[in-house]
Parts: structure tokens; C-alpha cells; sequence
């Protein structure tokens, strides 16, 4: 089984387009045979026929592309080729802007086969980006119903009315898909007009669906995700190390905690298996039977087709199909994203259910002039947020620093009392200490004297006599001593 979303996934980070079939004409004429057109809805592209100057097959495709290159002023974004099941016809899918018609955005299909010994031919089916995934096959049923190079082409389209097995739904490198379905589907939509579905009766559309994600969930067990997106981060990153140190929470709850290293064809398991830890659920047993590497335009990213079984619930092993896209970390915060779209079918029905899944996912349709307004709206909200939070962050700021300030005030203005309070309190202890040094003489008999030239240096001294020697000492040199009053003694000499 294959997924027709992978288009989407493949081309919807390009910048697709392919100009309209008389603007390839114009392009291509005078240098390449031109191809036939069949008329299609407006929009829609198919183009085949031989092509002359071409002995092989990557020769005659390349020659369509060359066209196409031409015509839209700008070389296509094309995967890796793949042969379509049945046939010896070879297609690969392809990306590209049509200037020309205001960079219109579109998605295409070349094909080359061999029509006869030495004749090669080529055929192109395209349309807008968001609409190739739908009118691919509508397209492809037209183009074989015309075209029939060696007899071999329409042996992969199926029976008239059926929707073709051919490539439409087939990724690059892949087998053809399996029979189409012809059990009826109707279309459902998800309430916010993000995504819409086909489904048969009896499916049900999860009311979880919206921005773009689509949960769709069948009678026997069936269940299919389409465009579910979570957030990722790497736990090991040096910014994200540090955070988890410091008891920061820096992710969104609900994230992929892993830290992938970009090999998805061998990290799928892992990565797989910590989306379901980000949804609250254990470790589930998978058994990979087949897994390959897919086109991917986005820079960084990386994408996988992979099926096998898987026991989700521990009831028991079911078929899964996925289509997983996953980002390489950003280096300075470790952050990334995952994308997966998820396809469950129980044991007994997977079998006879593929081609019904097939068609199921092949209807899937998002609205991104929707999608795209939601993410503007939540730019947008995210804008006001980081702005609400800087404006109170610095609402705090300014608190703290009023707080501060006050604070700061309080303190100075205690200090100052406290600094008044206690010289009030040591000028009383220092009088206090004078008077009782002076009184203290005056019991013992004794003066201070002051020495103006101590030595003859010009400094000053104080010495404690008895009262007749210093009186004796003022009356022999009355300019060199004096009697010192008790005011004017000198703390820790007199007293």
C-alpha cells in the first residue's frame, strides 16, 4: 500500500508549477517534437508522444522535463524514477514554479516507455500542487485511454471506471500500488474547514481533526491519521542540557523527546516509538517488513515510507502503513518537528482493505488557504503573547525596582537614625570617659600637659604629671608646655 499524500508531504515545501500545455508547445517548439494534449479540466495537464531524438528511456523524460524547464523558467525538482508495475514504463515525480503564470504552483508526472524497437515515447500528467493528489488519477485514466505505447501501459490502469494502480499513488522508487477500490466514498470535512476526506459509510470522522489533520476511524477496526505534526526536541542538545539542569521546562508538552541524528531509514523505529511516548502511550511491538527512503525538498528533512505490523494496544499485531517527514535539529536549541501519517488495518482485512485504504488516502485534501490563516492567526497570537509577557516582564521589573528603590530609602533612612542613635550614645560614652579620666586626676593630684615640640620636631604630645612637675614644666617654658582642660584630652592617650 501506498500513500498519494506523499505528494503533498514531497511538494508542499517547493515551489511547484508547470505552465499550461500551449505555453510548453510555444517553449519547445523549433528544438523538440512536440507532444500531443488532451484536453482535461482547466488547470490540468496531459501531454504524450514519441520522442525523436531519444534512444532511451531517461533520455526521452529527460527531454519532457528539458520542456518543462523551459517553459517555466525554472529546472524541476524531481524525485527518484521508479518503474510502473507491469509495464517496462518508467515515471518520476516532479516539482517546479511556473513564472510565467504568476509562480503558479503545481505538481506533475512524467512517464517514458518504449513503443517499438528503437522508439521512445513520454507523456506528462500535472495540475496545481493542492489539487495533483485528487485529479492525478482522472488524468492518468484519460492519458492511457489515449495512449498505449507497446501495448503495455493500460495492463496498469485497470478496467474502465476503476481508478488506475498506476503511479498516481506511487512514490518515487516504489512498486505499483495495489487494485483500486470500487467501493463508494463520500466526502467528509473537518469542522474548521482545514482538511477534507473521502470515506465509505460506516467511517467515521474523529472531532480531534482540524488544522489540517485528519482522523478518520473505520467499523472493523481501521484507523488512519492524516498530516498529524508534533513538536520534537533533542534532550542531548547543549542549550537543552543546560535548561534540564536548571529545572527549566522549555518544551511544549506533547513533544517528541529524542535526539535524532538524521538516518530515518534506521531511526524510524525510535523516533516512531517516542511520538507515541509524547501521546501518553507505552512502547508498542513493531516489525518493520519493509521501510525505504523517499524525495524530500525540504532542507534538513528527511522522510520514509515504512509498513509492516505493529501491536498498538496489546490486543494483537495489525498491518500499519506510515509515511514519517522529520526535520534535523535546530543546532542552537535542539529543536525540530515530525510528521506522520499513520494507516492501521487489522490482520484478517488488510489484505482485501488495501486498495480501499488506498483510495481513502488518495482523497485526502487539505485547505491551505485555511491552514495557512490559522497559522497566520497563531503568528499572530504568538506575537501578542511575547509581547503581553515582555510588557509584564518589564511591569515586573519596574515593581522590583520600585520595591528596591523603597527598600533601598528605608534602609538609608534606618541607617541614618541608627547612625544618629549610636554617635548620640558614644559622644555621651566619650564625655562621660573624659570627665571621669579628668576627675581621676584631679583625685590622684595629677594634670595632662602638652608638649608643643616634642623633641624639637614640631610635633605635638601629651603626657599625664603630677600636678608639681607639670606646673614646673609650664613655668621653665610657658611657649613649649601647657596645662591641657579636660575637653581637650586625646581618646586613648588621656583617657
Amino acid at each position: 500500500m501506498c500513500f498519494t499524500r506523499i505528494l503533498i508531504t514531497i511538494f508542499a515545501s517547493s515551489v511547484l508549477a508547470l505552465v499550461s500545455h500551449g505555453a510548453s508547445n510555444q517553449a519547445s517548439a523549433g528544438t523538440q517534437q512536440l507532444l500531443t494534449a488532451i484536453p482535461t479540466a482547466p488547470g490540468g495537464i496531459i501531454e504524450y508522444g514519441a520522442v525523436a531524438e531519444a534512444s532511451t528511456l531517461p533520455a526521452a523524460m529527460g527531454s519532457v522535463l528539458r520542456q518543462i524547464h523551459q517553459a517555466c523558467g525554472e529546472r524541476p525538482v524531481v524525485g527518484q524514477a521508479f518503474r510502473v508495475k507491469g509495464s517496462s514504463s518508467v515515471g518520476v515525480f516532479f516539482t517546479v514554479v511556473a513564472h510565467a503564470q504568476g509562480d503558479r504552483q503545481m505538481a506533475g508526472l512524467v512517464i517514458g516507455a518504449q513503443g517499438g524497437s528503437n522508439r521512445m515515447e513520454a507523456a506528462v500528467v500535472a495540475d496545481s500542487a493542492n489539487r495533483f493528489g485528487q485529479t492525478a488519477n482522472g488524468m492518468l485514466r484519460q492519458l492511457f485511454a489515449a495512449w498505449n505505447p507497446g501495448g503495455t501501459a493500460n495492463s496498469s490502469v485497470g478496467s474502465e471506471g476503476d481508478k488506475p494502480a498506476a503511479s498516481t499513488n506511487q512514490p518515487a522508487g516504489a512498486e505499483a500500488a495495489a487494485p483500486a477500490s470500487s467501493v463508494p466514498l463520500h466526502r467528509v470535512t473537518a469542522a474548521d474547514d482545514s482538511a477534507a476526506i473521502s470515506v465509505p459509510d460506516g467511517w467515521t470522522l474523529d472531532p480531534q481533526s482540524g488544522h489540517g489533520t485528519l482522523l478518520v476511524h473505520g467499523p472493523n477496526g481501521e484507523h488512519l491519521g492524516m498530516d498529524m505534526v508534533k513538536p520534537a526536541l533533542d534532550p542531548t542538545n547543549p542549550w537543552q542540557a543546560r535548561m534540564a539542569q536548571a529545572r527549566y521546562s522549555v518544551y511544549v508538552p506533547g513533544s517528541v523527546v529524542y535526539p535524532f541524528r538524521g538516518d530515518l531509514t534506521n531511526e524510524f523505529v525510535n523516533v516512531f516509538q517516542a511520538w507515541r511516548k509524547a501521546g501518553g502511550a507505552g512502547p508498542a511491538k513493531i516489525e518493520v517488513e519493509k521501510i525505504q527512503p523517499m524525495p524530500n525538498n525540504v532542507p534538513g528533512g528527511h522522510t520514509v515510507m515504512a509498513s509492516g505490523h505493529i501491536d498498538p494496544d496489546g490486543k494483537g499485531m495489525q498491518f500499519f502503513s506510515d509515511l514519517m517527514t522529520v526535520c534535523d535539529p535546530d543546532p542552537q536549541w535542539g529543536t525540530y518537528s515530525v510528521m506522520l501519517h499513520h494507516a492501521l488495518l487489522p490482520t484478517a482485512i488488510a489484505d482485501k482493505e488495501k486498495p480501499l485504504l488506498t483510495a481513502v488516502i488518495s482523497s485526502f485534501l487539505p485547505n491551505m488557504e485555511v491552514i495557512n490563516r490559522q497559522n497566520a492567526a497563531l503568528l499572530r497570537q504568538k506575537q501578542q503573547n511575547d509581547q503581553a509577557i515582555l510588557q509584564r516582564s518589564q511591569e515586573a521589573v519596574n515593581r522590583i525596582h520600585q520595591i528596591g528603590a523603597q527598600a533601598t530609602a528605608r534602609m538609608q533612612a534606618t541607617e541614618a537614625a541608627n547612625d544618629a542613635q549610636h554617635a548620640g550614645y558614644w559622644a555621651q560614652q566619650d564625655a562621660n570617659a573624659r570627665r571621669s579620666a579628668g576627675f581621676s586626676n584631679y583625685l590622684l593630684d595629677q594634670s595632662v600637659v602638652q608638649n608643643n615640640n616634642v623633641g624639637g620636631t614640631g610635633m605635638v604630645g601629651h603626657s599625664t604629671q603630677w600636678n608639681s612637675v607639670a606646673n614646673a614644666m609650664v613655668q621653665s617654658n610657658p611657649n613649649k608646655y601647657e596645662i591641657v582642660n579636660t575637653p581637650n584630652f586625646w581618646q586613648g592617650v588621656d583617657y
